[in-house]
């Protein structure tokens, strides 16, 4: 695997809005790309908090199909730590769903795809991806 995908590149794919974000996927080989179990939560909890529940589960479950799911292990923890004092001795912490994923992606050295690198930039050694631009 080389990308993980954050929660919004995800929601991007599944709507496919924008449409370069899915065509980038597409042009990917499945091995390639992956979402962290954190980010699957987060999607859980989305389909199960909206008024479409059913069409939204069907939607991630196909979504869900080629792609790898990483889970959150004790090589990300031990990032998590490490990232997690960096950023309070800094004053620039980040959302706890988001520092749990760029743990993943540090810990296995992956690229963050997202869209939000104004949040993620504050982690030192995440490789970060936009792919709506």
């Amino acid at each position: 695997m080389e990308y993980l995908l954050d929660t919004n590149i995800c929601i991007y794919i599944i709507k496919k809005k924008p449409i370069q974000v899915f065509e980038k996927l597409i042009s990917l080989n499945p091995g390639q790309v992956g979402i962290s179990s954190i980010t699957l939560a987060e999607l859980q909890y989305g389909v199960a908090k909206s008024t479409n529940s059913k069409s939204n589960s069907e939607a991630l479950e196909k979504f869900l199909v080629p792609l790898e799911i990483l889970e959150f292990d004790s090589l990300a923890a031990v990032e998590y730590g490490r990232i997690r004092t960096n950023l309070e001795k800094n004053g620039t912490p980040i959302g706890p769903m988001d520092l749990l994923i760029a743990a993943n992606a540090i810990a296995e050295n992956l690229v963050l795809v997202t869209n939000n690198e104004r949040e993620f930039e504050r982690v030192e050694g995440l490789k970060i991806e936009n792919w709506t631009n």
